[in-house]
């Protein structure tokens, strides 16, 4: 059975999910996308599509990146949603692996933590919030 078949639209989740800690533990590791492709035996362009989820990982290329991320299978697949949720059915973690997925949304998790006065986070947030359009929640 194919994608089309099983009505499924993009990457499945649990994929998605996979390609982003891979993508999360090799930024925090300061490692690039070429540097561990070649200690386990791929291309740069196909580590890209594992962590877009455009391709699936093999149990195989899981472990030897686990290996070269100094860390255990099982981190890739934490905080993964009970298998009991359908698609669409956490959505906000489904808008935080897209944040998660960009060069800067990485970067803004990473550094945003550091701004120690929460008066400046709340600025932030407003000034997001305004550039996107979105309301502030205690206003409406």
């Amino acid at each position: 059975m194919d994608k089309s078949d099983e009505g499924e639209v993009g990457p499945n989740p649990v994929d998605r999910h996979v390609g982003l800690r891979i993508r999360m533990r090799r930024k925090e590791l300061g490692i690039s996308q070429e540097r561990l492709a070649e200690s386990i035996g791929l291309t740069f362009q196909q580590v890209q599509k594992y962590e877009r989820a455009a391709n699936r990982v093999s149990a195989s290329k899981l472990w030897e990146m686990s290996r070269a991320l100094s860390t255990n299978v099982s981190y890739f697949y934490e905080g993964l949603a009970g298998e009991a949720e359908g698609r669409g059915a956490n959505l906000p973690r489904e808008a935080m692996q897209d944040f998660l997925m960009t060069p800067e949304g990485i970067e803004l998790a990473a550094i945003f933590p550091r701004i120690t006065r929460s008066r400046v986070r709340r600025k932030i947030l407003d000034l997001v919030r305004a550039m996107a359009g979105e309301p502030d929640p205690g206003e409406v």
